[in-house]
Parts: C-alpha cells; sequence; structure tokens
C-alpha cells in the first residue's frame, strides 16, 4: 500500500466509494444517551440513528456501496433493507478493529476502492453535505472530518491503495493528525460533525433537522407493544 506522503491518485470526486459504518449490538450502543431518552428508547434511537446515516450514504452518487459491521441481528436486518451490505463483527475487538476488518472485506472485492469510515450515529446526514466531504476528500490520501465538539472524528478516507488506519476513540482527531490525515475544514458540513452521544448532541441534531427515521422515532416514543 502506497505511504501517506505520496500523491492521491483517486482525483475523481465522483468515482464510487465503499464507506464502512460500525455499529455495536443496539443493546449496548449509545449509553450515555440514556439520561435524556430512558433505557428503553436508547437502543431504539441508536437504531434510527444508523438508518437515516446509511440512508443518507446510499443517496449521495460518489458512493457505490456502505458496509455495516455488526453483529446486532435485528440493526442487521433493518441496514439490509435499506441497500446496506452487513458484515458480521468477526475480530470483536473494539471499533478501529471492526473498521479495519471492514475495509479489508471491501477490498477483498474491490482492491483499488477509496474507503470511509463513517459514524453510525449522524442522523441528521444530508448527501450533499457528505458529498463535499468525499469530493474534498478524493485529492488526498487520507483525510478525516472532525466531530463538532472539535475532539473526536466522524469520517475518515483512505484513498485507492492507502490503508484507512482508523484511531477512533476519544480525542481521535489528534491521533488523526498525528498519522498525517489531512483535517477537512470545509464550511457548511456541520451535518456529518454532528454525531450523538449525549441528550445534548440529540438537541443538537434535531434542531439541524434529523432524518426520517430518528424524527419518528423520537416522536413517537416506546409505545408498550413497540420492537426495535
Amino acid at each position: 500500500m502506497r505511504t501517506d506522503g505520496e500523491t492521491a491518485t483517486n482525483t475523481d470526486p465522483t468515482g464510487p466509494w465503499s464507506l464502512v459504518v460500525p455499529l455495536k449490538p443496539l443493546a449496548r450502543a449509545k449509553s450515555r444517551l440514556t439520561p435524556a431518552s430512558g433505557p428503553l428508547l436508547r437502543p431504539r434511537l441508536a437504531l434510527a440513528f444508523a438508518r437515516d446515516t446509511v440512508s443518507a450514504a446510499l443517496s449521495c452518487p460518489a458512493v457505490a456501496d456502505v458496509v455495516v459491521v455488526t453483529d446486532d441481528a435485528a440493526a442487521a436486518a433493518a441496514l439490509a433493507a435499506l441497500g446496506a451490505r452487513i458484515v458480521p463483527d468477526v475480530p470483536a475487538a473494539g471499533l478501529n478493529a471492526a473498521l479495519a476488518h471492514g475495509e479489508r472485506v471491501v477490498r477483498t472485492g474491490r482492491p483499488r476502492a477509496a474507503v470511509a469510515a463513517l459514524n453510525a450515529d449522524l442522523p441528521a446526514l444530508r448527501p450533499a453535505e457528505l458529498s463535499r466531504v468525499i469530493e474534498f476528500a478524493a485529492a488526498f490520501p487520507r483525510a478525516f472530518v472532525t466531530d463538532a465538539e472539535g475532539i473526536g472524528t466522524t469520517f475518515l478516507s483512505a484513498g485507492p491503495g492507502v490503508e484507512l488506519r482508523p484511531a477512533f476513540g476519544g480525542p481521535s482527531r489528534a491521533r488523526h493528525l498525528a498519522s498525517g490525515a489531512v483535517e477537512i475544514t470545509l464550511a457548511g458540513i456541520d451535518s456529518v460533525r454532528r454525531d450523538v452521544d449525549t441528550g445534548a448532541d440529540l438537541r443538537a441534531a434535531l434542531a439541524l433537522g434529523v432524518g426520517p427515521y430518528t424524527a419518528g422515532r423520537w416522536a413517537a416514543g416506546v409505545p408498550a407493544a413497540d420492537s426495535p
């Protein structure tokens, strides 16, 4: 694989990208959201976030496919119905191992694919904003978008022949910068930066304008007979 310092060959922003989206089992997802949502609504919101994220990503002309790495059967069925490819989390060794696994799966079938990791908790994601991010990222071997707090990462890309080298979790912005990835500082990409971990994050996403799955789930709450 090419090193980060070499010139990227993927300069076509409309080329087919594969996005890798990791998703924890819903029973464990978004634990910090519990004070705002309650324990019953929380996993349902996590799935709604993922549905809106995947749906928006698949609407991008530059995206060839979305690979979801998850061991959750309910999430797998719901996201496959949207058109995502489901890959079991074989490493079962955390977020970055899951992303690297998804990258390997993509490049087994498409060795020269441009690949990007995308958070599953971007319920306000807009296809046009993601398209702008991908267009920018296409000019660099590796590039990333920091989260709304300026600490974490919501998107990390690797051009053809370049290893993704994900370092998500906690202060990942600093780690991705140190690894040589270029930070994407475009204006007007708030929906790509707005991940949701807490009640405050959810309120910010709702104000920004969430997708139909999150909007519907938040409005409906959790009826007694409801299921994820």
